[in-house]
């Protein structure tokens, strides 16, 4: 089964509490910690995989919504509030579902379920798409084929079973292997760096032998990828 790692964010004790009292009830749900603001939550999500976080709106300092448009690469959200006026401004954000306070565990339930039917295999098809002769691929996500312009993207990172293709507009996450899409590429625009990341040359902004650093991002350049990524970049 897999199991998803959240967090909690929010500043009420009680809703805190009934919030880790239905995660533990739901075996797919794995809780690695609670915070009272979103900034003191920003080092567990810099430090390891956070697939889920259960978001208050109204936290002191950087409010929920603030909050989630710093994130460059936000996991999945369900947004916490006893605020309905909220609603559409959090779908605008993509999140997964919005929950009204008090929270019934049949409602939050729902909710999960909607992220597990959201990131399973009946959501996200493995098969890619390039139209021949074309400049842009069609990747699977939610049951749509989303065209993804080969010149837009800046870098595509390996999520296990999933990669994530990040563009300075948007970032999409499809169910595919990194190297299903790295066979797709032209070598001459993009790199494998790391067995986790493909980057595209032309937004490279600065790089040593061990990191390269493009559009505000450093990403790592893996041991076994030095000697042919050096050789590469060393000769533009």
């Amino acid at each position: 089964m897999q199991q998803y790692n959240c967090i909690i964010i929010e500043d009420e004790p009680l809703a805190t509490e009934v919030l880790e009292d239905y995660i533990a009830d739901v075996p797919f749900l794995k809780l690695i910690n609670h915070y009272s603001n979103a900034m003191s939550a920003l080092s567990d999500l810099n430090k390891q995989q956070i697939d889920l976080i259960f978001l208050d709106i109204n936290l002191p300092k950087l409010k929920g919504i603030d909050f989630i448009k710093t994130l460059k690469n936000p996991p999945h959200i369900i947004i916490t509030t006893a605020y309905h006026e909220y609603a559409l401004q959090g779908y605008d954000l993509n999140i997964v579902d919005y929950l009204l306070k008090p929270i019934e565990f049949s409602r939050f339930l729902k909710a999960v379920n909607k992220l597990k039917f959201i990131t399973s295999e009946h959501t996200y098809n493995a098969s890619l798409f390039v139209p021949e002769g074309r400049d842009f691929m069609f990747v699977f996500v939610d049951k749509k084929r989303v065209k993804v312009h080969f010149k837009e993207i800046i870098y595509i990172e390996s999520l296990k079973e999933y990669v994530r293709i990040v563009t300075k507009e948007k970032t999409i996450t499809t169910k595919s292997q990194l190297g299903q899409i790295e066979e797709l590429l032209n070598k001459n625009d993009f790199l494998r760096i790391h067995r986790s990341f493909i980057i595209a040359k032309d937004k490279i902004d600065a790089y040593t032998s061990t990191i390269i650093e493009l559009c505000g991002k450093t990403l790592p350049i893996g041991r076994s990828y030095k000697e042919l990524v050096m050789g590469i970049l060393d000769e533009k």
